[in-house]
């Protein structure tokens, strides 16, 4: 047992199994899984620190450790969990086996690295106090003391924020109790989660991805708004009442405000003391649809969170339960604190808030916005993990590539609708999109303008939206032979090919720039302009009306218009390139704006005018006759479904 406790010791980690099953039947006969409990940060004083960066595997990201081979002579570490062969930099090039840095020691299992460029500059810690003001005065007077006496210890670089909440949600200056009336038969009206979701906006516009906590002191069950936990369906209505009173203000929290007086009107519940507050019978038997939809509200408290890199601290003091159930999704997944206390006076309360802000080296004992990677050889995969924390997907979304998505989805689309009778493509290319959006975006549920994506899959949706109108998926304008011919082309072409089929590219050519890709839109069209579109199976040059006239005057072989030739030269010459390189050899057309076989370019542009559009072209510029869907109306389509 002893060496357990050392190696707990060391470097903060305990095991159930410290050998590991050398096959899966040998881990199925474990029977307790095998798992390990670690303690992030655990203070131990003989932890290095190092002044510089971590060496990482150009290969894994893993971090050069005592356990990596090393050849000193050729100036080469071999990564234990890829194996991969890594070059020193020449701030090591004075290493041997004599001369070793801290973290190839054996004894060094857990270095720490000091903040440097590639962390970041350490930004100063942020807390907003969320504060319920449905009290007796007895209870308030209690959490003004502890408050003033906490905020005095923290560092002076701290900024910090209030809100109250009680029937109203107030960002204020000054601490005073709830002023509703509550008859005797009622509970208070209190609206948690409303209180809780403004605080998040206002840390995600203010201050996203730094350092901030927020630190709900609540003295009661929610009665108001979403997160509410009581019993009856009777319906009240109040307004959130709000003061700009912050320690950061911008124009954009007036948005999240917004959004958050709109949660107001959700839920809202009796207040009724008749009915109890749910137990863990009603829980088993299913009866506490309230406690359901609270848990999922925090579930998406927990998510904007996480997002943001902000934590919630949970100080629950009433002798009634205040739904410290239904929030501990959002405290555990954010690796918030809870304190449970029968009164803001208790000892238990008081020390232990006092106990937060203490520290001994001018610091306080707490982390912020810390993110926990884990690395593994090829024989071990994570299952999952239990614990204040939460999943960041950024494994999955770091590894996707959305080119190579978009080639498989117009395979697979076209399979399917060679071998699956009435086959819908656009509603399983929909269905699909959607699904994928929903997992991976970023967003508050049921409000589409919050929708994002990450750059890693920021670009598919743009992909999707054209497939959905190639001539993989709209087959009406081409002949069964036509159609096998595109899928065969189709499945033997590689990524970067399977792309151009899907989503062509368009090149400009004007006096203004040099060649330049530009949007595949109808505005992209220009008198004065050249466009090379590039499909795959055609490549069409198309001048615009200015350009053409010019061109029938014979303006490109007079004298001091070797500008203009050499214009009309360069998407000639690309296109040559193109086809030069290219088997089967593509359709070349060249044309004319407002031609008959402007038709190539025009079916495969965004049609973002159209003849029954508000906004009329530039002049110059073109519609398009089309009753197709543009891009930016497939796209707010996109966020309303995927934020449901």
């Amino acid at each position: 047992m002893s060496e357990f406790l050392d190696l707990e010791a060391q470097d903060g980690i305990r095991m159930t199994w410290n050998v590991i099953p050398g096959t899966k039947q040998d881990a199925t006969n474990c029977v307790v899984p095998v798992s390990a409990i670690f303690t992030p940060l655990k203070p131990n004083p003989n932890i290095p620190v190092l002044p510089y960066a971590p060496l990482r595997c150009r290969m894994c990201r893993s971090i050069l450790n005592s356990f990596s081979i090393v050849d000193f002579v050729a100036k080469i570490w071999v990564c234990p969990f890829c194996f991969q062969r890594n070059h020193f930099p020449q701030h090591y090039s004075s290493i041997s086996e004599n001369n070793l840095p801290a973290e190839l020691f054996p004894q060094f299992t857990t270095v720490e690295y000091v903040s440097t460029a590639e962390t970041g500059p350490v930004a100063p810690p942020v807390f907003l106090f969320v504060v319920d003001t449905c009290m007796i005065e007895e209870e308030i007077g209690y959490l003004k003391s502890a408050l003033a006496q906490a905020i005095e210890l923290l560092p002076d670089q701290s900024l910090v924020g209030f809100i109250t909440f009680g029937t109203y949600v107030q960002v204020i200056e000054e601490l005073q109790k709830d002023p509703w009336p509550v008859p005797a038969d009622k509970r208070s009206s209190r609206c948690t989660g409303v209180a809780l979701s403004v605080a998040a906006s206002l840390l995600g516009v203010c201050v996203p991805g730094s350092g901030a906590r927020i630190m709900a002191f609540v003295g009661g069950p929610s009665t108001e708004g979403p997160g509410s936990v009581s019993q009856s369906s009777m319906f009240e209505y109040h307004v959130l009442k709000l003061h700009s009173h912050f320690f950061i203000y911008t124009d954009a929290v007036n948005v999240d405000v917004r959004m958050a007086s709109w949660l107001a009107l959700l839920g809202i519940v009796s207040k009724s003391l008749s009915e109890p507050i749910r137990s863990h019978k009603d829980l088993d038997k299913g009866s506490a649809p309230l406690s359901d939809k609270a848990i999922k509200f925090y579930e998406d408290i927990s998510k904007q969170l996480v997002n943001q890199g902000h934590v919630l601290d949970l100080f629950a003091c009433a002798l009634d339960q205040v739904g410290v159930a239904e929030m501990k999704v959002a405290v555990e997944r954010t690796g918030g604190i809870v304190v449970l206390a029968e009164s803001f006076g208790h000892s238990v309360f008081k020390d232990s808030l006092r106990r937060i802000f203490q520290s001994s080296d001018n610091d306080l004992d707490l982390s912020f916005n810390g993110i926990f990677e884990i690395n593994c050889s090829k024989d071990i995969k994570i299952q999952g993990i239990i614990g204040p924390c939460t999943s960041l997907e950024k494994e999955l979304i770091a590894g996707f590539d959305q080119e190579a998505a978009a080639a498989v989805m117009a395979r697979l689309v076209t399979f399917k609708m060679e071998a699956e009778a009435d086959f819908d493509p656009i509603r399983w290319l929909d269905r699909s999109l959607i699904s994928l959006c929903s997992k991976f975006g970023e967003y508050h549920k049921e409000t589409p303008s919050s929708f994002s994506l990450s750059p890693r899959l920021s670009i598919f949706p743009q992909f999707m939206f054209n497939l959905r109108r190639s001539q993989f998926v709209q087959v009406f304008n081409n002949s069964p032979d036509e159609t096998a011919y595109f899928t065969m082309m189709l499945n033997r072409e590689n990524v970067a090919n399977a792309v151009v089929m899907i989503q062509p590219s368009l090149i400009s050519y004007s006096f203004q720039s040099g060649p330049e890709p530009v949007l595949l839109d109808v505005t992209a069209i220009a008198a004065d302009r050249i466009l090379l579109l590039d499909s795959y199976f055609t490549v069409v040059i198309l001048h615009g009306i200015t350009i053409a006239q010019w061109r029938k005057a014979g303006y490109q072989d007079q004298e001091g218009h070797e500008a203009f030739a050499q214009l009309l030269q360069a998407p000639q010459e690309e296109a040559d390139a193109i086809i030069k390189e290219r088997f089967p050899v593509p359709r070349l057309v060249v044309c004319d704006q407002y031609g008959s076989q402007a038709r190539f370019l025009l079916a495969k542009l965004n049609p973002s005018v159209t003849y029954n559009s508000d906004n009329p072209p530039p002049p110059g510029g073109d519609v398009l006759f089309t009753d197709d869907v543009s891009f930016q109306v497939f796209m707010d389509h996109l966020q309303r479904l995927a934020v449901q």
